[in-house]
């Protein structure tokens, strides 16, 4: 075997033979393994990315309430009131544009 940088590298033969205990090295150490023939690489053994957990539930317990969000709302609405609606009117320039 030999090492190179980060992955070690290692001929088929040698890898045939040693198959299960690379994999198991490869799982302990997280490095991969380079496979080679006849000195050129062919192949890796590398270990497998994590599993990414789900977004389901991610902001669990980040959220407080603060006061009672059940009850009506004092408020009257400005739709329902009308006090808003010159907001709304048309003016004699927009209305000959939309034309």
């Amino acid at each position: 075997m030999v090492t190179c940088g980060i992955a070690m590298k290692i001929p088929a033969a040698q890898f045939k033979a040693e198959c299960l205990r690379l994999m198991d090295q490869v799982a302990k150490t997280r490095k991969p393994v380079v496979i080679t023939k006849h000195g050129r690489p062919v192949a890796q053994l590398a270990p497998v990315a994590a599993a990414v957990d789900s977004c389901f539930g991610y902001m669990k317990d980040t959220l407080r309430i603060t006061g009672d969000v059940l009850s009506p709302v004092d408020a009257e609405w400005s739709a329902i009131s009308g006090d808003e609606d010159h907001l709304y009117e048309r003016t004699p320039a927009k209305a000959a544009r939309k034309k």
